[in-house]
């Protein structure tokens, strides 16, 4: 194999380059049409994370169900009783997915509130230092988490529509950022693919004298 053989081959970061910006596209793409989905059904999007949520209590319970035929297993009644239980709150769940988004928006603005205490509680008992920040984050936090506890579903309705604008945003910069790499990987591909040609090599005397033509007697210099 020579040498041609070997420079005819894409290198390896070459290789890797092409398939992060054709990544990044991909992830870009897939982003923003979530975030379309997200911010004008964010309904329906929720209902779909409910509906997630229950199937997962379900296949939760039936693993429990499973184990308490297994004789070795020392807790084979509480693993049958929580099994039950999380079959029932699972078909719950589905049947009532607006009672779903509502424990879904009631988690969220929990743990707020306890962000926004624990921020309060490190800014007036902590280190001076960044105190202020502290009781910032944990007065908005606390804040947005009382509201959220307020209006479950409502509140869980507009941070869907957030992130979904959210999502809008991060995709269209992963899409410019593929571009991007896929401009300047062009870029490298054109200045390695076209050098500029030398000089050509001095010849040898004895290259020269081999050139001339047989029989040609040769002119010694004066």
């Amino acid at each position: 194999m020579h040498d041609d053989d070997y420079s005819d081959q894409p290198a390896p970061a070459m290789l890797v380059a092409t398939s992060t910006w054709q990544a990044t596209l991909f992830i870009g793409v897939v982003t923003l049409i979530l975030g379309f989905i997200v911010t004008f059904h964010p309904s329906g999007s929720l209902n779909v994370i409910a509906v997630l949520i229950g199937v997962l209590a379900i296949v939760s319970g039936i693993f429990q169900l499973i184990r308490t035929f297994d004789r070795t297993e020392r807790h084979r009644a509480w693993l049958g009783i929580c099994g039950l239980l999380f079959v029932v709150i699972g078909v719950v769940l589905i049947r009532h997915l607006h009672l779903t988004v509502a424990a879904i928006g009631l988690l969220v603005g929990i743990t707020w509130i306890v962000q926004g205490v624990a921020g309060l509680i490190g800014a007036f008992a902590g280190a001076r230092e960044g105190a202020f920040w502290w009781g910032l984050f944990g007065a908005i936090s606390l804040i947005a988490g009382i509201v959220v506890t307020a209006a479950p579903v409502t509140s869980v309705t507009v941070l869907a529509v957030l992130i979904g604008i959210w999502f809008i945003i991060m995709g269209l910069f992963e899409i410019v950022a593929a571009f991007i790499i896929r401009h300047a990987l062009s870029a490298e591909r054109g200045q390695s693919a076209g050098p500029l040609a030398g000089p050509p090599a001095p010849r040898s005397s004895d290259e020269g004298a081999s050139s001339q033509e047989p029989g040609r007697p040769r002119r010694s210099p004066a």
